[in-house]
């Protein structure tokens, strides 16, 4: 479950982690009232889950009610990737001289959480990640016993942060690693940490994603994550009981199976296209469940084509291809152009019965996949 930015700057800031000094605002009144009282220059901040907000216009900087308002008016209501920009943060302008990045996340391989600090930061983590690997650095800690204060300040060193600023660095690292654990997260960082002129360093940034499956544990989060974190196909995906979740590419993905899904997903990037979902159905796929999951897919503005690949185990590939023909009955064509692959038990049955007119059918799965990336990339065209 993922938390606004400033939902997250709330965690921080009664942690002890400085912030800016910060409003949140849902109307271009309340915008100009926010930056009167902070002054200028202040950042106008869209609050919506997706990364790159900067580039794709979603943070702006304003120097004067002119441009605080020219800002407001131009991000509330823009569509950010596909999320509907309600709500901005407008947050007190900081003059730094640089730029860190810190951040706690699980690292799989190794079975323990790692903290990581970058000097290269304001930038992508990922791409300093793959370009640059070296211009991180890594300190494993076993959860057994928890962060030693001796490490934060071993990686906060071993990153060539500067002396006079390290140990301020190293706290907001212990800390971040605290509200790692007493709030079961999944990742927390800041992209960038600034370091001021006047060599204070503050937090301009805060990503926290909480372990959904630990949410039990922690009422107060999602009540959060109720009110904010889901947009609406992964509300309704929810509600349908679906496993869902939003990619930014174009060709949506249906399957019957984690590893399915997930293997599609692979085959999709493998060939050129980008995905637009991972959806798992679940066992079966009687018609009002091929409904649903085509419903969420065909409400995604982004994709432009749909793969579906099914196995037939218990649930025969007659019986697939059934709900699925049903599933179309009530549509004259279809909205987006979608490829089926049947695979498993009676899919040589399935396949013959499935309504050609209105869909493709491939043998398969390298060959849907290949074919709803194609048609994906003639609607770009």
């Amino acid at each position: 479950m993922k938390l606004h930015e400033h939902q997250a700057k709330t965690l921080f800031a009664d942690a002890g982690i400085p912030v800016p000094e910060s409003r949140l605002a849902t109307t271009v009144d309340e915008v100009l009232d926010a930056v009167d009282e902070i002054g200028y220059p202040a950042a106008i901040k869209a609050q919506v889950h997706v990364g790159g907000r900067g580039k794709a216009g979603g943070i702006e900087i304003a120097t004067d009610r002119e441009s605080a308002e020219r800002y407001a008016e131009s991000i509330l209501g823009m569509d950010l990737k596909g999320y509907a920009v309600e709500t901005v943060l407008v947050e007190a302008g900081v003059d730094f001289a640089d730029e860190l990045y810190v951040g706690v996340t699980m690292d799989r391989g190794a079975g323990e959480p790692v903290l990581m600090v970058s000097t290269e930061g304001g930038v992508d983590i990922e791409s300093v990640a793959a370009e640059t690997p070296d211009a991180i650095a890594r300190e494993h800690v076993d959860p057994a016993f928890g962060l030693h204060p001796y490490q934060a300040r071993k990686v906060v060193y071993e990153a060539g942060v500067d002396a006079d600023v390290a140990l301020d660095v190293a706290s907001i690292l212990s800390t971040l690693y605290d509200l790692y654990e007493e709030n079961d997260a999944s990742e927390i960082e800041v992209n960038p940490v600034m370091i001021t002129r006047d060599r204070r360093v503050v937090a301009a940034d805060a990503v926290m994603n909480i372990d959904a499956d630990a949410l039990f544990r922690q009422p107060e989060l999602a009540e959060l994550g109720e009110a904010s974190y889901e947009n609406d196909l992964e509300r309704k995906a929810g509600e349908y009981g679906f496993d869902y979740v939003r990619l930014s590419g174009n060709v949506g993905i249906i399957g019957n199976g984690a590893g399915l899904v997930m293997t599609t997903l692979d085959l999709v990037d493998h060939y050129g296209g980008e995905p637009a979902n991972f959806l798992d159905i679940g066992g079966g796929a009687k018609a009002e469940r091929v409904t649903q999951a085509l419903d969420v897919v065909f409400s995604d503005p982004n994709v432009d084509s749909v793969v579906f690949n099914i196995f037939g185990g218990i649930t025969r590939g007659d019986e697939v291809a059934t709900g699925i023909n049903e599933a179309l009955d009530g549509l004259e064509e279809l909205p987006k152009p979608v490829v089926v692959r049947l695979a498993g038990t009676n899919a040589a049955e399935g396949m013959e019965i499935l309504n050609t007119d209105l869909l493709a059918v491939e043998r398969t799965l390298e060959a849907a996949v290949q074919r709803a990336v194609r048609d994906a990339a003639e609607v770009t065209q």
